[in-house]
């Protein structure tokens, strides 16, 4: 497969929704209702609203399947796209920031909330994107509280490979606070739909 063709299962899941089989979006969410549900819940803090973007966001797809485009990157990162800007136009407007009856001192807050959230979520989606080594050593190290020798032993590697693969992992966390706009999106997002 070339390497900027989608996988099999993208491209029939956009064909199958483009036909309207309601089991396609219940596959679908399946597949992603929690990714976006805690990319919702990381970015607004608010449970309901988190709720409110996860339907939104499954509606959209569901109304307008067309609008993917496998050129842009995978379903995944279209949908976690597409939750990214719902959630962003909820703070916003939240925030007053589409009334225009915002304050300097509102506004500067928001962009704050905005930019701290996009963040957040961009550090999932790196997280969920790395590889299963790098991802297993970070969780060991950092969740579950392991030094680099514990987590060499629980990973059956060298203490070094340990290592290694820790640096790895905070070396792509590391870019999660990288891209100054608001409106960025993490990377793999492809453009604004």
């Amino acid at each position: 497969m070339a390497r900027d063709a989608p996988p099999r299962w993208d491209r029939r899941m956009q064909q199958r929704l483009a036909r309207g089989e309601a089991a396609a979006l219940g596959e679908l969410y399946d597949r992603f209702a929690a990714l976006v549900h805690s990319q919702a819940h990381r970015m607004l803090d608010d449970e309901d609203a988190a709720d409110q973007v996860t339907r939104e966001v499954f509606g959209y797809v569901w109304e307008n399947p067309d609008a993917y485009d496998p050129k842009h990157g995978s379903m995944r990162s279209w949908v976690a796209r597409l939750t990214h800007r719902r959630s962003v136009q909820r703070l916003r407007s939240e925030h007053g920031v589409d009334h225009g009856t915002d304050t300097d001192a509102r506004a500067a807050d928001l962009e704050h909330r905005v930019l701290k959230a996009t963040a957040a979520a961009r550090a999932d989606y790196i997280v969920a994107s790395m590889p299963a080594p790098l991802r297993a050593a970070l969780e060991l190290a950092y969740v579950q509280r392991r030094d680099y020798r514990q987590a060499a032993a629980d990973l059956g590697v060298t203490g070094d490979e340990a290592r290694r693969r820790l640096r790895l992992g905070l070396q792509l966390l590391s870019t999660a606070n990288t891209r100054p706009s608001a409106d960025s999106a993490p990377p793999g997002y492809g453009p604004t739909p």
